[in-house]
């Protein structure tokens, strides 16, 4: 059986972090056997989650999990797609991962307020003598790491308008279908839906979430993702 090592539920969500999501909702697709375990960092083969223990191969980071689904077990994630329909796919797919992400990053993890509700609380663990050092320490990292990346040379506002520019999008190219590409959910689903649905995370007061709702298709497209994977979460 595979194991796929997560951070665990968090946040009203099936986990905090949308590529663990996005691992997640590719092997519920895939119908293989697997079963998800909270894990830490220090056993990720590239010091992040997800990773995939199959058989004794390990896979880390969420694309390549997914290759490696396709190639070992013969999945076939955009079966039925045309050439064009799967480079959109991995266009839209990739803007969530290189460029949503680092807004949401910014909104969780340097507004105040919103890191009190959620990544101040995952370290919780750490012993409460050293717990404001290492949060001062990983923080001060995330600031650089989006500052390096070019987010954190925005504005809050430039970060926001960005934000909602992708949510258009991925609106606009959702129309009134179900999924992406139509009728059911293919490789790109996976990811956009984890963005999706952690852009519209409630858990976190944001302009994102804001701009995120304006879109009745998107609320639609998150429910519909979340009751067909994640019932136990979503209530359906």
């Amino acid at each position: 059986m595979i194991t796929l090592h997560t951070f665990g539920p968090r946040l009203g969500m099936p986990d905090a972090s949308p590529f663990v999501i996005k691992a997640l909702v590719l092997l519920k697709m895939s119908g293989l056997a697997f079963k998800a375990e909270p894990s830490s960092l220090r056993e990720a083969p590239k010091g992040k989650l997800p990773y995939i223990d199959d058989g004794g191969t390990i896979i880390g980071d969420s694309t390549f999990i997914r290759f490696h689904l396709e190639q070992k077990h013969g999945i076939e994630f955009d079966k039925g797609l045309n050439a064009q329909q799967r480079g959109l796919g991995w266009a839209f797919e990739k803007m969530c991962e290189d460029h949503l992400y680092w807004a949401i990053v910014d909104a969780r993890w340097m507004d105040d307020a919103n890191f009190d509700r959620g990544p101040r609380t995952f370290f919780d663990a750490a012993p409460a003598f050293v717990r404001p050092l290492v949060i001062n320490r990983i923080r001060a990292s995330v600031r650089r790491t989006l500052r390096g990346q070019g987010f954190g040379r925005h504005s809050r506002a430039e970060i926001e308008m960005l934000a909602a520019r992708d949510l258009v999008a991925i609106a606009a190219q959702l129309g009134d279908q179900r999924y992406l590409s139509g009728a059911e959910p293919h490789a790109a689903d996976a990811s956009v839906f984890a963005f999706v649905a952690s852009s519209l995370c409630a858990h976190f007061e944001t302009p994102i979430i804001a701009a995120a709702r304006q879109h009745a298709n998107l609320v639609a497209y998150r429910d519909r993702g979340m009751a067909r994977w994640f019932p136990e979460i979503s209530g359906a």
